[in-house]
């Protein structure tokens, strides 16, 4: 591979190149992250203008015309496969009347040199892509919906309570009588909390989850320390569904205990292949779950009141337990944190609006009270019918398990109930999948994390976001052993930090906004902040010994290195995206050493089209830049290749037709010095169609050599290297096995 000099300095001429991002509105997807071209303020249309003066200054005349048609099929010629391609480039891109070329399913996913089994596992693992604008059609139901984005609420109920119930042992069989008084004051808080949640889609209608709340309300420290809230919670919630589940599963088949890490791994597994297949399909996979658990709680409720009546709804006395606790306050806070761990997916609804369909706000709203409705009625019947029957914590099963026992026996029913509750407590663990990529896509949006998790995958996913929440989760179950038991510390606590300051933001924002109903809605979550608050408290105060020390001092740790991955966004923006006032005034300042021809001074001639041999062996040879930006480190690339004295092309990927077009808007008001092609990627691959694009102008003209031109940011340190994309490479390697394309770097150096 070929390199640019390494005295190659950055040019002042593209100091005027200031395009940031756009603001996306909360809640939307952003099919286009990473090649969006934001529209332009007049600061920098003056700036861009500028530098295509000073370019035309200093590289007069037209550029030299180029050996292939860029447009592959404007001229009616249709090149045939040549042996670096696989397919004819006429399958693989099609002309679009805007006149730019449009990469077709075939060249939007996998480089045409990429494997045909790697292509085929893929397309039958996770289904052939979809295009953008199926986004509408990837939307869900209510019913839908609520299957898919209850499975953590609802399912809780099947732990929850066992978490409380097994605290309150600790001091002996008559701490037992607690178990109604502290579940009342849990049922108050549900409806507090979830109350809280409608108002929160209220003031939100486009979606917004704990993060955005108390970014936009509370600052930057609160939101990041929301983020860092959810991602706990969202992947305990993985970690902690399968381990219960799993526990179901091993009540009944005890001779499957032994197995409990592996099976979980086996169903992370098989999550992480559904959710990647995008929401739709996801939600088609795992809704039915939620439903027969509904089926079989309403069972094993009627189940045991019609027991309980029979005997005249009297009690069962508990057996004897031993006391290894004193019966206190502390002790009985610590229960009441332990069973709040029922309220864990409360917030899924307000961060998923997107998926629902239109009227998308107030779909979600329905459907929150749905799920919130239905938690009241599972988690105190199930509460009433635990205390009537005496039952008490047992390592050898759940409590739901000897409830249905002691119900039904172990006949079908009772199988029947243990299969639907294991299916619940495994799918519910598809909630976490839909919420915790959006919210690092946030993140992302924000610079808070990489920018890897922008990307939308295939399927309409995130794909990014799915596949680091299976591992992680993954890796903390085999950690913990699969007991439910040891991840319940760390679990509260997330949860209720990302619960505090998403209503303590929303108390905020009503007192800012003051609309119609602000007082209400003000006390509404004022009073969900103070219950949440005390729950957190509790929490980290009672369970600090138990592990959620980890939690405590990792939200800080966490929080410092999310600030530190800002810090350096913002200095590469500051590096690459100088505002206009940089521009040097001296035409001469665009002469550079190393690069020869930019200017006439500099001692040769501008290249020029002309006739003769001279001319025909020079257009043997075509540079191709790659323009995915209009910033620094792509108008260096340029001006490199430009100073090669030999005909260049510009090449830009978008992936929407509107942002193609805004890219055009900029590059006419630089000028368009460099004939330039614009390839519009529906499917939002990006390495895909450029290798395709590339082999497909060097099937035209197998004589001419091609040279792909990458700008390319070097960082100086590690830890940095994630936060920025890898595409270079992933060209670099695809095309350099090609005789006649050869692959140069620009390097862009970051200061320190």
């Amino acid at each position: 591979m070929e390199r640019a000099p390494p005295g190659t300095r950055r040019p002042c001429a593209a100091a005027a190149a200031v395009l940031r991002r756009p603001e996306i509105p909360d809640g939307e997807l952003n099919l286009a992250a990473g090649t969006t071209q934001p529209p332009l303020t007049e600061p920098e249309l003056r700036s861009l203008g500028e530098l295509g003066r000073r370019w035309q200054q200093a590289v007069p005349g037209a550029p030299p015309p180029l050996p292939v048609d860029p447009s592959l099929r404007r001229t009616g010629h249709i090149p045939q496969p040549s042996r670096f391609t696989r397919f004819a480039p006429v399958s693989l891109f099609q002309a679009e009347g805007s006149g730019d070329v449009v990469a077709t399913e075939a060249a939007g996913g996998e480089p045409a040199a990429a494997a045909p089994l790697v292509r085929r596992l893929r397309r039958v693992a996770l289904g052939p892509p979809l295009i953008s604008s199926a986004v509408v059609d990837e939307r869900m139901r209510k019913l839908t919906a609520m299957g898919v984005l209850s499975g953590d609420l609802l399912s809780s109920v099947a732990y929850g309570p066992q978490a409380m119930v097994t605290v309150l042992a600790l001091a002996g069989a008559g701490a037992l009588s607690l178990e109604l008084p502290v579940g009342i004051a849990l049922i108050l808080l549900i409806l507090t909390v979830g109350a809280s949640y409608r108002q929160t889609i209220r003031a939100y209608p486009t979606g917004a989850g704990s993060y955005i709340v108390a970014n936009n309300n509370l600052g930057e420290l609160a939101g990041l320390a929301a983020a860092v809230g959810l991602i706990t919670d969202y992947i305990l919630t993985v970690a902690v569904s399968v381990a219960a589940g799993v526990a179901a599963v091993t009540s009944a088949l005890p001779e499957l205990q032994s197995k409990q890490v592996l099976l979980g791994l086996i169903v992370i597994a098989v999550l992480l292949a559904g959710n990647l297949r995008g929401v739709r399909q996801a939600g088609q996979l795992f809704a039915a779950p939620t439903y027969l658990f509904l089926l079989a709680m309403g069972i094993l409720i009627i189940g045991g009141l019609v027991q309980a009546a029979g005997r005249g709804f009297a009690s069962v006395p508990p057996p004897h337990i031993s006391v290894t606790a004193v019966l206190g306050p502390l002790l009985i806070l610590r229960a009441f944190a332990s069973g709040a761990t029922s309220m864990t997916g409360i917030e899924a609804v307000s961060n998923a609006v997107p998926v629902f369909r239109d009227v998308q706000w107030r779909n979600a709203r329905t459907t929150l009270t749905w799920m919130v409705s239905l938690l009241l009625v599972l988690f105190g019947a199930l509460l009433l019918l635990i205390r009537i029957n005496g039952l008490v914590p047992s390592s050898s099963q759940t409590m739901l398990s000897e409830l249905a026992s002691g119900v039904f026996g172990r006949g079908a029913v009772y199988v029947f109930i243990q299969a639907a509750t294991a299916l619940e407590l495994v799918f519910a663990a598809d909630t976490a999948f839909n919420d915790f990529p959006r919210v690092l896509f946030y993140m992302a949006r924000n610079d808070h994390a990489p920018r890897a998790f922008l990307r939308i995958g295939d399927r309409l996913a995130y794909s990014n976001g799915i596949i680091v929440l299976a591992v992680t989760a993954a890796v903390i179950l085999a950690a913990f052993g699969g007991k439910t038991e040891s991840l319940i510390p760390l679990y509260a606590l997330g949860v209720f930090l990302a619960f505090t300051l998403s209503q303590a933001g929303m108390v905020v924002h009503w007192w800012r906004r003051r609309d119609r109903h602000w007082r209400r809605s003000l006390v509404v979550n004022g009073t969900g902040a103070v219950a949440s608050g005390a729950v957190l408290l509790t929490a980290a105060v009672t369970k600090f010994a138990a592990g959620a020390w980890v939690v405590v001092v990792g939200i800080p740790l966490a929080v410092a290195c999310l600030l530190r991955v800002k810090a350096h966004y913002t200095a590469v923006e500051r590096a690459t995206i100088p505002d206009a006032a940089t521009i040097e005034p001296d035409v001469g300042s665009l002469a550079r050493p190393g690069l020869p021809g930019l200017h006439p001074a500099a001692g040769a001639a501008p290249p020029q089209a002309a006739d003769g041999p001279a001319a025909r062996a020079e257009t043997r040879h075509l540079l191709i830049a790659l323009v995915l930006h209009l910033d620094l480190p792509s108008l260096q690339a340029l001006e490199f290749a430009a100073s090669l004295r030999a005909p260049v092309l510009a090449l830009h990927v978008s992936t929407e037709d509107s942002d193609a077009q805004r890219f055009r808007q900029a590059w006419d008001q630089w000028g368009a010095h460099v004939p330039l092609e614009v390839v519009v990627s529906p499917y939002r691959a990006v390495a895909g169609p450029i290798v395709n694009y590339i082999e497909a102008l060097h099937a035209q003209r197998p004589d001419v050599l091609l040279t792909v031109v990458l700008p390319v940011i070097k960082v100086r340190r590690p830890w940095q290297r994630p936060l920025h994309s890898r595409l270079g490479d992933h060209l670099r390697r695809a095309l350099e096995r090609h005789r006649g394309i050869a692959v140069m770097e620009v390097p862009f150096h970051l200061p320190a």
